[in-house]
């Protein structure tokens, strides 16, 4: 008696047909995809896409000190990359100073050590500020990284208008998946928020925040949970700014967005597809949007260092250029590709190199980008992209019910959902169900680590020589003086970006400014749902 034959699922868990046709797909397509640049804008924010412009191509860098980051950047920067990405060390994203023990053996080690406006200028020295698009990925810290910048470009002598990038400033992926928090939620928000009411005035290049579901993703997620939290953190964020008093087309045409991108190719391509849509409709149904750009989500695409192996470490090439791929044929506005030696490593010249020079390749040689949204018209993508957007609506749904991400946090329900499927998913692999080339199929015996990057061991204490020299130097009365105005904002209730810059003209410290917001916030603690 033969065996019932086996069920093919998406990476998501979507059964699939052997093939497609005409009558797979719901009736009304030509309504659900409209044209590129036009609502409900599935085809892309905008008409022209790639034949206009490429996306951009924005590598994440930075390790060590101030120096060793600047030189990453011109490296980078000569090898064609068209903006850039910022990666801070652990005690800059939880709010430490170099100089204390608590964190002297993190100083520099996973990204940038950020003490002083002078080590942000030291990171964009000889880079003209007003010639680049920059993205931070800070969220705790967020406030006090942008005013950093923002006082680096004055001394470049760059105008606020010209000031061009993204500030990721999602605080409530942190709760979810990251756990790089510092204060409780109610009063997180209100920092991220303060950073939105400013950028949306006084920043029209700069994105106040991108809304991330990359970290839940990469924490183990699927791609119709990862579309669905996003648009539920969208929801809550959207939310805490009306309360605030500004209006939804003040502060919408701002917002942008992060998502992973993986290895089921056209999941993931139908996945973004899925989110432009719900974005116009939220914007549109819910909060009211009377601009058409406040209903136009626009997403950098992160490449998947989850999925990325220590064994066989030449196979990432492979996986990072699919994942590439999959994130322009979706229609990314900026990509992240990740180095092959990322599961060892900060990544290598020769990865970093040859990672942009994957985006390079698909850009000029692929012919992808030569027409807008290809794949549109797929009668599998097509009744992919509305399968994923209904299972999306039914977790949104569920999180409306609960009421609200902020207060299911709180409970820890969202982040069992991650770790229910990050379980299952690491079953898979241990079963062999799913499989891993190089890790349990294929293995040869022959894994062999790539010359990996060496970490300067002196870099944690040149930093804090330098911050201990910056501190001598200061005039101490006025850092006190612009300290106790930012107390006094937080206390009430005023936007503390303009303080938060002032504190960094003077000199004042990242961890004096956190300690001060730590004084009036207190430390969050999670609770323990199980």
């Amino acid at each position: 008696m033969s065996e019932a034959p086996r069920e093919v699922v998406t990476d998501s868990g979507i059964p699939l047909q052997p093939v497609y046709v005409a009558d797979s797909v719901a009736d009304g397509l030509e309504e659900r995809l409209g044209l590129p640049g036009k609502p409900p804008f599935t085809r892309g924010p905008y008409p022209t896409m790639y034949r206009e412009r490429l996306w951009t191509m924005r590598q994440y860098a930075g390790y060590g000190s101030a120096e060793d980051t600047n030189a990453r950047y011109r490296f980078l920067l000569a090898q064609g990359q068209t903006a850039l990405s910022v990666a801070f060390d652990l005690p800059t994203q939880l709010g430490y100073d170099s100089t204390d023990p608590e964190v002297a053996s993190e100083v520099g080690r996973v990204g940038v050590a950020i003490d002083t406006v002078e080590d942000m200028e030291t990171v964009f020295d000889g880079l003209p500020i007003d010639q680049l698009s920059v993205n931070f990925t800070i969220n705790a810290t967020a406030p006090i990284i942008l005013a950093f910048y923002l006082v680096a470009a004055e001394r470049q002598g760059v105008a606020r208008k010209d000031v061009a990038g993204t500030l990721q400033n999602d605080i409530l992926k942190e709760f979810l998946a990251r756990k790089t928090f510092i204060f409780p939620p109610e009063e997180s928000i209100r920092l991220v928020a303060d950073v939105v009411e400013y950028a949306s005035a006084e920043l029209p290049r700069f994105n106040g925040i991108s809304i991330t579901g990359y970290h839940a993703r990469e924490a183990g997620c699927d791609a119709v949970q990862e579309v669905g939290l996003t648009m539920a953190s969208a929801i809550a964020y959207s939310q805490a700014f009306l309360a605030r008093g500004l209006d939804f087309d003040f502060f919408a045409p701002r917002l942008s967005f992060h998502f992973s991108s993986q290895l089921d190719l056209f999941e993931e391509a139908a996945k973004v597809r899925a989110a432009r849509r719900m974005w116009h409709r939220l914007a549109t149904e819910r909060f009211g949007a009377k601009k058409e750009n406040s209903a136009r989500l626009r997403f950098f695409s992160g490449c998947s260092g989850a999925t990325l192996t220590a064994q066989q470490p030449l196979n990432n090439v492979v996986r990072s250029t699919l994942q590439c791929l999959a994130a322009v044929l979706g229609g990314a506005q900026s990509i992240h590709v990740m180095g092959y030696d990322e599961a060892l490593e900060i990544p290598t010249e020769e990865s970093v190199r040859l990672a942009l020079r994957t985006q390079q390749i698909i850009a000029h040689e692929s012919g992808v980008a030569k027409v807008i949204d290809p794949l549109a018209g797929s009668y599998y993508v097509e009744s992919l992209t509305d399968e994923i957007e209904r299972r999306a609506w039914a977790l949104v749904e569920k999180v409306d019910a609960g009421g609200g991400l902020v207060e299911l946090l709180a409970q820890g329900v969202p982040q069992r959902w991650v770790a229910e499927s990050a379980y299952a998913y690491e079953r898979q692999i241990l079963s062999g169900e799913r499989v891993k080339v190089g890790v349990n199929k294929y293995t040869d015996g022959s894994d062999v680590a790539p010359p990996l990057f060496e970490i300067d061991e002196t870099a944690g204490d040149r930093q804090r020589e330098k911050l201990r020299a910056r501190i001598a130097a200061r005039d101490a009365q006025a850092v006190g003086e612009s300290l106790a105005d930012l107390g006094r904002a937080l206390d009430e209730g005023a936007n503390t970006m303009p303080y938060i810059m002032q504190c960094g003209r003077v000199g004042a410290t990242l961890g004096e400014i956190a300690d001060t917001m730590r004084s009036r916030f207190g430390r969050y603690r999670e609770p323990q749902p199980w």
